[in-house]
């Protein structure tokens, strides 16, 4: 990749730990600043900061901050009523991530502040961005006032922001409502990016029948593996489990035609991808994005508890994109057979596109990216 300039700028790069979606699609964007030449601390905490810390090594100086409260249970309403009377918290958190923020930019001087989603990671003196897709909180029964004031309260949480940068397509994203036809004015801020993939297509034999990818925060991510193992054997050729456990460094079991791995880095996630005829795996929107880069069909099956990881399942599975299925009524061979039929999310312009997109709006590089 090639630059404009060379000169070297500090970006601390906040990353909200929930799941390994923020992380996965935070990867290209900060591999992007490094090739650039620019210095970048990376913020986050839990399996993120895990993740983040494997793939990027010593290219990176890391911060550990623990981030909100995630009150996920095995009963998807008790996540709702836990998340509201947790809010005094929430925001104390986003109070203490304003001000260790402010101390790191004693200590380092930065340049520029990126934060994905967590709100706490920004200073008015210094040129800040946020990386947000839910303009829009979809709320269970779609209550319209609700789901505005909602919104309006998060423009006023990103007032501070230069501009919100948000990863789809201005028109016929895959985000659907979510960052679509909002309901309030955001004042010319928001500035479309495009998708972002940590993964690529490429030429590959399709010798995986299906490839089933474990995500999202407990208990759920632990509830799913226990359904998926119980499954797993039903279903027909050859099958590939990831577990998403990057804090587990076991080695694969191999069960006959099964192969269970804890974890995939992001080359070996992006090998099974390619070489899968068919992906189970949650529907959160990096997922999404991976899938429309990749062009494979995908049978979703929603966190429970997490609306906007409902509302895309359903959103794409209306569109005729996907076949879908909640937890509790997943039966693997069945729906995995229904996913077949399906021809998967539509194409989408090249990751490296929002790359050189992102790039341009934060520092101001012009870049050329070799082909890969």
């Amino acid at each position: 990749m090639r630059t404009a300039h060379d000169a070297p700028l500090k970006v601390l790069f906040a990353v909200h730990d929930w799941g390994l979606g923020h992380a996965t699609r935070d990867l290209p964007l900060i591999r992007g600043l490094i090739a650039a030449g620019h210095r970048v601390s990376v913020l986050s905490c839990g399996r993120a900061l895990h993740l983040l810390r494997a793939e990027l090594g010593a290219e990176c100086e890391f911060i550990a901050l623990r981030d909100i409260p995630k009150p996920l249970s095995r009963r998807p309403a008790w996540f709702y009523i836990k998340m509201s009377l947790l809010m005094p918290l929430v925001l104390a958190t986003f109070r203490r991530e304003r001000a260790v923020t402010r101390r790191l930019h004693r200590e380092r001087g930065f340049d520029r502040i990126v934060s994905d989603s967590r709100f706490g990671v920004c200073l008015p003196e210094v040129p800040s961005y946020y990386l947000f897709h839910s303009l829009r909180q979809i709320i269970p029964g779609r209550p319209y006032h609700l789901e505005k004031l909602v919104e309006c309260g998060q423009r006023h949480l990103l007032r501070h922001a230069r501009a919100v940068l948000v990863p789809d397509n201005g028109r016929d994203g895959l985000a659907g409502d979510l960052c679509h036809d909002v309901h309030c004015d955001w004042g010319g801020r928001v500035r479309y990016l495009g998708i972002l993939a940590s993964v690529h297509r490429r030429p590959s034999v399709r010798d995986i029948d299906c490839f089933i990818s474990i995500s999202g925060a407990e208990p759920q991510r632990t509830l799913f593996e226990r359904i998926v193992l119980h499954g797993v054997h039903d279903l027909p050729g050859r099958v590939v489990v990831a577990l998403g456990r990057p804090d587990w460094t076991g080695p694969a079991r191999e069960d006959g035609r099964v192969t269970i791995h804890p974890y995939l880095d992001r080359r070996r996630q992006e090998e099974m991808f390619n070489r899968a005829k068919l992906v189970v795996c949650r529907s959160g929107y990096s997922t999404l994005m991976e899938l429309a880069e990749l062009r494979r069909p995908a049978l979703f099956v929603p966190t429970p508890g997490q609306s906007e990881q409902e509302y895309l399942a359903e959103y794409h599975r209306a569109l005729g994109h996907v076949h879908a299925v909640t937890q509790e009524r997943l039966d693997l061979a069945r729906d995995a057979a229904r996913a077949r039929e399906y021809p998967g999310l539509p194409p989408v312009a090249s990751p490296e596109h929002s790359v050189r997109r992102f790039l341009e709006i934060v520092t101001g590089d012009v870049v050329e990216f070799a082909p890969q």
